[in-house]
């Protein structure tokens, strides 16, 4: 598979709107509507993702006689980062609405002097041999969540074809995901170009997982 870079942003469409209204901090209060925005853009970068996918012809029975249609050649896992990713990840199971699911528990563990670094404490994994392993989350800031997420999800087996999706991604981000993967599609909504100090996107929309479910202790 030839890696795929695809920005949303970069056509402009209803998808613009819905990611405009979730960085909004005038919108942004109305944690449903974060979720539904956060989903109906999985939606869009699914259908787009499903362009690029393996199809095999199929015969389907009607009531009138047989059609000739496609169907996806491989099986699909979808996996997300929790729980940030939980609306984009549940856009693309409203699409790939067949496909297995992986969940990986990653957080950022923050150190005084101001660094971090990423701690997993759960995952959850159907077998990856062959399959297409699409991974959801919605930041991809440093991109580091999503690189250890990949391997240690990998351990399951081995995709035939691997693909990251992210509402909205940093340059940085993006360039240590290809750097790490560069056979992977990469699906985003947006692409800003800066991280501050701490890493976080810039405009970015803030905290995805608060602004979805409510601020968090942070320990």
């Amino acid at each position: 598979m030839s890696p795929l870079l695809f920005d949303l942003s970069k056509s402009p469409s209803v998808a613009s709107q819905f990611v405009a209204e979730m960085r909004n901090i005038n919108t942004q209060n109305d944690r449903m509507r974060f979720r539904r925005n956060m989903e109906r853009v999985g939606e869009i970068l699914a259908y787009e993702l499903s362009k690029h996918l393996p199809y095999d012809t199929v015969e389907v029975e009607t009531p009138m006689g047989i059609a000739s249609s496609k169907a996806v050649a491989k099986p699909i896992v979808l996996a997300t980062i929790l729980r940030a990713g939980l609306p984009l990840h549940q856009g693309l199971l409203n699409y790939f609405d067949n496909a297995e699911n992986a969940f990986v528990s990653a957080y950022r563990k923050h150190h005084k002097d101001g660094t971090f670094e990423i701690k997993l404490e759960y995952l959850s994994c159907p077998n990856l041999e062959g399959k297409i392993l699409v991974i959801a989350d919605p930041m991809m800031a440093t991109g580091a969540s999503m690189v250890i997420a990949a391997k240690q999800l990998m351990e399951h087996g081995t995709p035939a074809e691997l693909h990251f999706v992210t509402a909205i991604a940093a340059v940085p981000g993006l360039e240590y995901v290809r750097r790490m993967y560069p056979k992977a599609g990469i699906w985003m909504g947006a692409l800003d170009e800066e991280l501050t100090a701490k890493s976080y996107i810039v405009p970015g929309l803030g905290d995805a997982g608060d602004l979805a479910y409510g601020e968090k202790t942070q320990y």
